[in-house]
C-alpha cells in the first residue's frame, strides 16, 4: 500500500489539503460540491515548491470553484415520482410504478419509469436505476471503443465502469486498463467520448504535458469544448485532475 502523508496549507486565501506520496508529478484537484482543493505532491517536494506551483494555478482554481458555484444542484435523491434525473444529458422525470415482477427501467420521451416490487426501499430503487445506467453506458462504450482503438492505433485494452468521486476516468498504462465513471451515463454523449479518448491517449502519454495535448488535438480537435461542456453540465459529481 502506498504511504501518504497528509497536511494542510494556506496559499493566497485558499485552504489546501496536501497529500505527499510516491508519485513523480504534482496534481491539483478542485472537488465538488464546494470547490475544496486537494494537492497530490511527490514526497520529496518542499512546501515552498508546492506554494509556487499553487500560486501559478490560482486563476484556474478560482475558475473551477466559480464553475461549481454556478452549476445546478440536484437535491438529495429520494427515488420518488416527480424527481428529475438525467440520461446522456437530457432531463427526465422519474415515475415510480409499484407492481409485482422483475425490476426494470423503461425510457419514454420525457420519463424514466422505474418498475419495482411494492415496498422496495429507496436504496433498492437507486440500485435498479444504477444497474440500468451501467448497462446503457456499457452499450455506448462498446460502440465507441473499437472505432477509437483503430483510429489511435492501439491494440486491445481492458475497460471497466465504476462510480468515482473525484475523477471522470483513470488509466493504468502498464496494465492497459481504463476506468470510466458511471456518472458519465448522465452526461451528454460528447462528454463520454471526450473522456474515453482522453484515457486512451494516456496509453500513449501518461502525463498531461505538451505531447498529450498535441495527441488530443490530433485525434479529437474539439476536446477543449467538450471538456467545457462536461464542466458546466448539470449534476457535476466529480472533478477532473490536471
Amino acid at each position: 500500500m502506498t504511504s501518504v502523508n497528509t497536511s494542510r496549507m494556506q496559499v493566497g486565501g485558499l485552504e489546501l489539503t496536501i497529500n505527499r506520496k510516491a508519485i513523480k508529478n504534482l496534481h491539483i484537484s478542485v472537488l465538488p460540491p464546494d470547490g475544496a482543493v486537494r494537492v497530490s505532491a511527490p514526497a520529496h517536494l518542499s512546501d515552498n515548491a508546492i506554494r509556487r506551483a499553487i500560486v501559478q494555478r490560482i486563476p484556474w482554481i478560482r475558475q473551477q470553484q466559480r464553475s461549481f458555484a454556478r452549476q445546478p444542484r440536484q437535491s438529495e435523491r429520494e427515488m420518488v415520482s416527480g424527481e428529475s434525473h438525467y440520461f446522456f444529458g437530457r432531463r427526465f422525470r422519474l415515475e415510480v410504478i409499484e407492481r409485482r415482477g422483475r425490476h426494470e427501467v423503461r425510457q419514454s420521451k420525457s420519463k424514466l419509469q422505474l418498475l419495482v416490487n411494492p415496498g422496495t426501499s429507496q436504496e433498492g430503487r437507486l440500485q435498479v436505476l444504477d444497474t440500468w445506467y451501467r448497462a446503457e453506458l456499457k452499450s455506448a462504450i462498446g460502440e465507441l471503443i473499437p472505432y477509437w482503438l483503430d483510429k489511435i492505433g492501439l491494440g486491445e485494452c481492458e475497460w471497466r465502469i465504476k462510480r468515482m468521486k473525484t475523477m471522470w476516468g483513470s488509466c493504468n498504462a502498464t496494465a492497459r486498463r481504463i476506468w470510466l465513471n458511471l456518472e458519465l451515463a448522465q452526461k451528454p454523449p460528447e462528454c463520454l467520448e471526450y473522456i474515453l479518448v482522453h484515457e486512451l491517449v494516456h496509453l500513449l502519454e501518461r502525463h498531461h504535458n505538451d505531447r498529450f495535448k498535441l495527441l488530443m488535438d490530433k485525434y479529437l480537435p474539439d476536446w477543449r469544448e467538450r471538456r467545457e461542456l462536461l464542466n458546466r453540465s448539470p449534476l457535476a459529481n466529480a472533478s477532473w485532475r490536471y
